[in-house]
């Protein structure tokens, strides 16, 4: 078992930064780190104070993938009766503020699909990506073939879950599975730069948005239409929105309130 805890948890100004710690297996993401990020999104998520949230790796890795040590002698009804995967991996679908990966590194297998789950992905230029489980005889099942498709489009999610393909991270810039590509050294500094001007506006309207655009992403065009206009709405009951249009016409900054 690990003796260090599987995550560190730390805030700067309103962005909370949780960094995956397995340095020794490159992050591989078992059951307990899975439910220590759970954890922490949570705890991040329900404090006001905090507007963003960014996950990240080490310098050699953002997560090298699942733990293979923990599912190798796993059988069919031991991962139906233990709820695998959705037990712990998709507490991340909860969140509502906006969440940031920040990936140096490889993000392979499972890690590439927690990249993919969040909302924005900035990517260093030592950053690869790849659903490799096709090698093991699986699947990416923590939902890799769902989001990689939407994200990219069938015929590159096929290619790379099928021939286990890795991009680098202008290829993954190029294909849509990132945000932004920047040098490994400005990372951090550049992640918490973006992450703080998302976290300045007002979180209400940061959370419609992202509902909104989300969606769009899982949903019918006309469904997204009608909770798009309805999310907007609710905003002219909002102090902020009165406040951020009263700056703009007053030519000041806005002071947002976050209710």
């Amino acid at each position: 078992m690990d003796a260090a805890p599987p995550i560190h948890t730390a805030t700067q100004g309103r962005v909370g930064w949780i960094t995956l710690h397995r340095p020794q297996r490159l992050n591989a993401l078992n059951d307990a780190l899975m439910d220590a990020l759970g954890t922490a999104l949570l705890a991040f998520d329900a404090d006001q104070a905090i507007g963003a949230i960014v996950i990240t790796g080490g310098d050699r890795a953002f997560a090298a993938g699942a733990d293979i040590d923990a599912m190798a002698n796993a059988s069919y009804m031991d991962v139906v009766h233990g709820n695998f995967i959705t037990r712990n991996w998709e507490t991340i679908r909860q969140v509502r503020k906006p969440v940031l990966a920040a990936v140096a590194g490889p993000a392979m297998g499972g890690g590439c699909e927690l990249a993919l789950a969040c909302d924005i992905v900035v990517a260093a230029e030592s950053a690869r990506f790849a659903l490799p489980e096709v090698k093991l005889a699986l699947l990416p099942g923590a939902g890799g073939t769902q989001r990689l498709p939407r994200a990219i489009g069938k015929a590159k999610a096929m290619d790379m879950c099928l021939s286990a393909r890795v991009l680098d991270a202008h290829e993954a810039d190029r294909y849509g599975l990132v945000s932004r590509v920047v040098p490994d050294a400005e990372l951090a500094g550049r992640t918490q730069a973006l992450a703080g001007q998302i976290a300045s506006y007002s979180l209400p309207a940061l959370m419609a948005i992202k509902a909104s655009v989300n969606r769009a992403w899982e949903g019918a065009l006309t469904e997204g239409i009608a909770f798009e206009r309805q999310a907007l709405y609710a905003r002219f009951a909002s102090a902020d929105a009165r406040e951020g249009m009263r700056a703009f016409l007053e030519k000041r900054p806005p002071a947002f309130t976050h209710g």
